[in-house]
């Protein structure tokens, strides 16, 4: 089934519906859609933006995302292998308008307030794998009962935040248009100069209207989120690039001197490219000696 731009299409009365995107690359549109998301990345990985940020993703991993929430998979293109994830897609009222107000789950209400902000699972992630690895072979009652052991799984998981800010106002068709073009520019050019001028041209609009556009709906300046586009991307590359001088990361993730790049990573990350790459190779020499 294809995903289009903030509309998700699915067989009418399908309450709940279950996909396998099998892909060399996820859809890597920004978009939202009315259904809640439920998806277990089984193979693939790269860089995911929900809200107003931008994180990595990668294989194993079991993420939440709420209903009418922008957001975009980007797949690493430089890393071999297909793509698969699978995914549960309901809304709050595809069980009937009082289904998730019983008093049995009532307490799904709070999760469905931290999918407001997207959700990554940090704990159980052995227990999710079991069942989604079954939903494939599941009758549509069997899939419901599974839904509901991941709603509660969920709720009493380990989980973090992929977002601090969500543009409250649905965005309309031209608004997510607009918002795609700007973040698909950003994501594909990271590497080179941005200037202002262009953005605001992709955005169809003068430069001081797209800044007080895109500052209201992701609260952060344009810049301001290229940054930590640009921060992501040395992340990846001190972590599979290990050989690769600091110098090049920072060229390749489109800073213009290896001290501004300094100085934004540790504002962004805590700490500096070279404790990053340092804290990775003394993790991974750990496990290496453990197993």
């Amino acid at each position: 089934m294809k995903v289009l731009p903030f509309k998700i299409p699915k067989p009418e009365k399908e309450a709940l519906l279950y996909q396998e995107d099998h892909e060399e690359i996820f859809y890597d549109q920004l978009h939202q859609h009315e259904e809640i998301q439920i998806s277990y990345v089984v193979e693939g990985s790269g860089s995911l933006i929900v809200g107003d940020t931008i994180s990595a993703y990668e294989k194993g991993d079991i993420l939440l995302i709420g209903d009418n929430v922008p957001h975009v998979y980007r797949s690493d293109q430089n890393v071999s292998g297909k793509s698969l994830m699978l995914s549960l897609f309901f809304t709050k009222v595809s069980f009937g308008k009082e289904f998730f107000q019983i008093s049995d789950l009532t307490q799904i209400q709070e999760l469905f307030q931290e999918a407001q902000y997207g959700v990554k699972v940090i704990s159980n992630k052995e227990k999710f794998y079991s069942i989604f690895r079954q939903l494939k072979s599941e009758n549509k009652v069997q899939r419901l009962a599974s839904l509901l052991l991941i709603l509660d799984l969920l709720q009493n998981s380990e989980k973090e935040p992929l977002s601090s800010f969500i543009y409250e106002k649905k965005f309309s068709d031209n608004d997510g248009k607009r918002m795609r073009a700007v973040v698909e520019y950003a994501m594909e050019n990271f590497s080179d100069a941005i200037s202002l001028d262009v953005v605001a041209e992709k955005a169809s609009m003068s430069k001081n209207a797209f800044c007080r556009y895109f500052k209201k709906r992701t609260n952060k300046t344009f810049f301001q989120f290229l940054i930590e586009i640009r921060i992501e991307n040395a992340c990846k590359l001190l972590y599979r690039q290990r050989e690769l001088p600091i110098s090049s990361i920072s060229a390749l993730s489109g800073f213009q001197n290896i001290a501004n790049f300094n100085r934004k990573f540790k504002e962004h990350k805590g700490i500096t490219p070279s404790t990053y790459r340092n804290d990775l190779n003394s993790t991974l020499h750990t496990t290496k000696m453990e197993s």
